[in-house]
């Protein structure tokens, strides 16, 4: 699942590929906004962990869970 974050007053933003599905992701994030928390925990399909501020996120773009195709498409 690609995932992208864009971050208030910044010129770039975090992107990365997370394991979990777009319904957790979005569940974290909605939760962590509605409860006020200070920040999110993200983690990517290589176990990074990121927090990001919940008051600083701009938006964010969930992927879709396709697999990418390797080769030619005969």
């Amino acid at each position: 699942m690609d995932i992208r974050i864009g971050i208030l007053n910044s010129p770039r933003e975090l992107a990365f590929e997370s394991s979990d599905s777009a319904a957790d992701i979005t569940a974290a994030i909605t939760a962590a906004m509605e409860k006020g928390t200070p920040v999110v925990s993200l983690t990517d399909s290589k176990g990074k962990q990121y927090l990001v501020p919940t008051a600083a996120i701009g938006y964010v773009e969930i992927g879709s869970d396709a697999t990418r195709r390797v080769g030619f498409v005969g």
